[in-house]
């Protein structure tokens, strides 16, 4: 305490160093991308806490990753995403394919794992349907899926376009994974026990009118 006023001066401190974390923790988490995770349940007290990626978006002002990729603005795909802002001022390109990728590495490792309830929250019907059956396939027959991202070579607009309030988007992913599938023994039947560069073009749709922000996977092929 102050001996002159007795007023505790050190409590003033910590009340500005608190008021000072609470601004920067919001500047820091920013705002919604369209992309998150579904709410998860709570864990019980004392057991083990559930590891995954977690997707969010930062407000403040960085340097885009050299790996991004938008299209010509005077391209068909660069006026089609400049008509979805337009629909939707919160939408911005950059932020997109941030949130794309985020969701890209969520969508693999949950199929990997045969992880349904995640898919099905960030997949559209038919492609949960497929995505459903192939892993419903492989458990039936005791095989086990090995996906693992080491490194992004390329998160790249491909295409984008706009029907009535319905608003898709193309982005094309270049990785470097170790994909693989291997037999109840452990024995790999399909794909190689080595890194390989792999080409998607996934297809992202929302409908700008619908509150729902999450951008759900409506088509999926390698290139």
């Amino acid at each position: 305490m102050d001996a002159t006023g007795g007023f505790p001066i050190d409590l003033v401190l910590f009340g500005m160093v608190a008021a000072f974390l609470i601004l920067r923790l919001r500047s820091i988490l920013g705002r919604r991308t369209g992309f998150e995770r579904p709410p998860q349940p709570l864990h019980p007290a004392g057991g083990p806490m559930p590891a995954g990626p977690v997707i969010d978006a930062k407000a403040e002002p960085v340097a885009p990753p050299s790996n991004r990729t938008l299209p010509d603005p005077a391209s068909p795909p660069g006026a089609a995403l400049a008509q979805i802002h337009g629909a939707d001022n919160s939408f911005d390109p950059a932020r997109f394919l941030d949130g794309a990728e985020k969701a890209f590495r969520i969508i693999v490792a949950a199929f990997a794992a045969g992880d349904r309830v995640t898919l099905r929250n960030l997949l559209s019907d038919d492609t949960y349907a497929a995505f459903e059956q192939a892993i419903t396939a492989r458990e039936a027959s005791g095989h086990v899926q090995v996906s693992e991202i080491r490194g992004m070579e390329q998160v790249a607009v491909a295409d984008a376009a706009l029907h009535g309030t319905v608003a898709s988007v193309t982005v094309r992913f270049v990785s470097d994974q170790l994909s693989l599938t291997r037999d109840k023994d452990g024995h790999p039947v399909l794909g190689a026990e080595a890194v390989t560069e792999i080409t998607d073009l996934w297809t992202f749709e929302r409908d700008l009118s619908s509150r729902d922000p999450t951008w759900r996977l409506v088509a999926a092929r390698s290139a």
